[in-house]
């Protein structure tokens, strides 16, 4: 029963019929110019006599003339076209996939430090980091492919990896729900809205990357599984984890030594793909958000709040909101200056290093073979988004605080 109920989540047509809920329609084009609109919600299914693909086709066909499914037809081979006929879905699920993208992060973590809760913001970042850390792991080590024939991939970013499990389906569970998992009891709000907002933001990223063909629904279930499983023992570890981090004398090296470990081991793929590169990133701007928020510590930046929680959110004011805007703006130029600086400046001291021209190395191959070119993409992504990281909690804030226009509270978040 397991097998077949696995081989259906599977199966691309579920991802055509979600395609096709959602206004996006295949067409099946011949080398007579004929066309006919090909639908899934029929059970009749034809075979396509491909020796390569073998995979099955809908063959609910509208129109007068039909082209044959047989590739040594007389009509020629067929091609399948998609047209997206309803922008309203398409946009919003473009959307909803980039809740899981560098973009968001870079702006989204950031913003929540600056301006929202930095003690929350820590515990989120380690969740998120370790949670990604073992999905994207998985991926290389299952090797299952995405979505095949006759899907067609509404985005290419990503297409040449892996698709089991999703990555966007573990962060669509480990990011909402672990911010309401560590303020539920720290705010006082109601849960219940923050439990309708986690939900729609989980299920919003998890349908566009079906919808975009980029993952089968099996992908998907299995990452809001792994994903809700791991937040069980993660989310009390992490909030008994944070005193110690900060405090210990040990706490850096420790986080360091740790990322550099987890990158240097990560599993290996039978083929290139930027998982290992994306995995680096997320591991170092982790390290760097954990260095600087103990540094801030150990300088006697920081002091328990004098009041218990749970607090009353604060909403805010006019010159609240300038401040923020300010800190958001003057804090997303330094992210793009430091990402600038630090990724020129540690390309060309690494490749100095091994001996290598930085633009024939840049320009070489993708490939597994190519170990100076993935040695370096790792070291500098590390050494780039570890320094944004640090700058995010110890230095961007340090200069809001010249500036006065600093968060008042943002010290006192232990």
């Amino acid at each position: 029963m397991w097998h077949k109920i696995i081989e259906h989540l599977n199966d691309p047509l579920l991802v055509v019929k979600v395609q096709n809920f959602f206004g996006v329609i295949y067409k099946r084009s011949c080398q007579n110019e004929a066309t006919s609109i090909i639908h899934s919600d029929r059970h009749d299914r034809e075979e396509e006599c491909d020796v390569r693909q073998h995979k099955r086709i809908p063959s609910d066909i509208s129109g007068s003339s039909q082209c044959s499914s047989t590739t040594d037809s007389s009509e020629g081979p067929e091609e399948l076209e998609c047209h997206i006929n309803n922008k309203f879905w398409y946009y919003l699920f473009v959307i909803g996939t980039s809740l899981g993208d560098e973009i968001f992060y870079a702006t989204f973590i950031p913003f929540w430090f600056w301006n929202v809760d930095g003690a929350v913001g820590r515990r989120v970042v380690l969740v998120w980091t370790v949670v990604m850390y073992i999905g994207q792991g998985i991926k290389d080590v299952v090797r299952w492919p995405r979505p095949g024939h006759p899907v067609r991939k509404l985005q290419q970013k990503w297409a040449i990896e892996y698709g089991m499990p999703s990555t966007h389906a573990m962060v669509g569970v480990s990011i909402p729900f672990s911010v309401l998992l560590f303020t539920m009891n720290r705010y006082q709000y109601p849960v219940h809205w923050g439990l309708i907002l986690a939900v729609c933001w989980c299920t919003l990223i998890c349908v566009s990357r079906v919808y975009l063909g980029m993952h089968s629904v099996l992908d998907i279930a299995a990452g809001l599984l792994l994903a809700s499983l791991l937040l069980l023992p993660l989310v009390p570890l992490v909030d008994a984890l944070d005193a110690w981090l900060l405090e210990s004398p040990w706490s850096p090296l420790s986080v360091l030594a740790v990322s550099v470990l987890a990158v240097v081991f990560h599993p290996q793929s039978d083929k290139w793909t930027p998982t290992r590169g994306d995995t680096t990133m997320i591991v170092s701007v982790c390290a760097g958000l954990l260095v600087g928020a103990w540094v801030n510590f150990q300088c006697g930046h920081m002091s328990p709040s004098p009041t218990p929680a749970p607090y009353t959110i604060i909403w805010p004011s006019v010159d609240m909101l300038g401040c923020a805007l300010l800190r958001t703006t003057l804090g997303l130029c330094g992210v793009l200056a430091t990402r600038a600086v630090a990724k020129s400046f540690s390309y060309a001291l690494i490749c100095a290093i091994l001996g290598k021209d930085k633009n024939e190395l840049r320009n070489s191959a993708d490939s597994l073979d190519n170990k100076n070119k993935i040695f370096v993409e790792c070291c500098y992504k590390y050494f780039t988004y570890g320094l944004i990281g640090f700058n995010t909690t110890y230095v961007f804030p340090n200069v809001f605080e010249l500036l006065f226009i600093n968060r008042p509270t943002y010290y006192t978040e232990i």
